[in-house]
């Protein structure tokens, strides 16, 4: 006879069915026994479509795959394992599956930066595509004062759709006075014949954007509640760079989407889920209500049917935003 395998979590509800109580169990388990009564069940694969718009010519599902975890970027506040840990579980093999359920299940677009660190994901990618794949790449590229274009156009010729300034390297370049510097990497972008786009944590870099005509084609803008218990506490300093307090993405949303009702370009939010820290069922409501246009999101191979299920639930509620859709 077969051994059956039975996970921790599994094992607790078998458990406390039989015994009928959960006295005993530590605190941990308590909240991973809440946990698993929660979440509704899934199927490992499945075959969903997402609703799409468009920025420019490109069509776009609502849901983009993101790729600070595919490249093993971990937004793990202290805890110093996780960065290693998503490098070894993402292989080859494990990033291409990633991409395959993800396109099964209505993702067409997935954010990858194009960095030489990050040339696994892409070297899968063309694998992908290689092997009949059809996802779409939106390049999060990392240009700097003394070359604007090379990380741009590398990324288009192996076939990105469109490229977006990253947005660590848009907030410093706003805040360092370089706005012109921004409006000739999208000009430059444009040029290639691509969608082009501007990214940031800073509220300060759409609206600059905005004020000094940069003409992106769209915006990436982090948004998300600050409902979580380890948000970023008032005292830290959001314009220092510190991996021990990164732990909020985005310090005013309200401001943000006050702001963002503004624009008529479409936005595309990311750190929606504040790295792990809020369920999908929240983060994904929160910013389509909210105004953004698409949802940028990074995901295990194991949560991609879920989150596609989420996000169809709530786009098919049409939820009451407080900003019309911009594609």
């Amino acid at each position: 006879m077969a051994e059956k395998k039975v996970d921790r979590r599994n094992f607790l509800k078998t458990s406390l069915a039989t015994s009928g109580a959960a006295i005993g169990l530590s605190l941990e388990d308590k909240a991973l026994l809440a946990q698993s009564e929660s979440e509704p069940k899934f199927k490992a694969q499945g075959n969903q479509k997402l609703p799409t718009g468009k920025i420019g010519k490109v069509k776009i599902s609502r849901i983009i795959g993101g790729g600070n975890l595919v490249a093993g970027y971990a937004h793990s506040r202290d805890l110093i394992y996780v960065s290693p840990l998503l490098k070894h579980y993402f292989t080859f093999d494990k990033i291409r599956e990633t991409l395959e359920i993800s396109e099964e299940n209505g993702i067409n677009t997935v954010v990858l930066n194009n960095k030489k660190s990050d040339n696994l994901a892409i070297e899968v990618l063309k694998a992908h595509w290689k092997n009949g794949g059809k996802m779409q790449w939106l390049a999060q590229c990392n240009p700097d004062l003394k070359d604007h274009t090379t990380n741009i156009k590398q990324a288009v010729d192996v076939g990105a759709v469109g490229a977006f300034i990253q947005g660590g390297v848009g907030d410093n370049m706003i805040r360092n006075g370089q706005v012109n510097v921004v409006k000739e990497i999208v000009a430059f972008t444009k040029d290639l014949g691509v969608i082009a786009g501007v990214g940031g944590h800073d509220l300060r870099t759409p609206m600059t954007c905005e004020k000094e005509g940069v003409n992106a084609d769209f915006y990436m803008k982090t948004l998300h509640s600050t409902k979580y218990w380890s948000a970023r506490r008032s005292e830290q300093n959001y314009d220092v760079i510190d991996n021990r307090q990164d732990n909020f993405w985005d310090k005013n949303p309200e401001k943000t989407i006050e702001f963002m009702k503004t624009v008529k370009r479409p936005w595309i939010a990311y750190k929606v889920l504040a790295a792990g820290a809020i369920h999908p069922r929240e983060g994904f409501k929160y910013v389509f209500e909210n105004g953004a246009d698409f949802a940028c999101v990074g995901m295990f191979d194991f949560q991609v049917v879920q989150d596609v299920k989420i996000a169809n639930t709530i786009l098919a509620s049409k939820p009451k935003r407080r900003r019309p859709w911009l594609s």
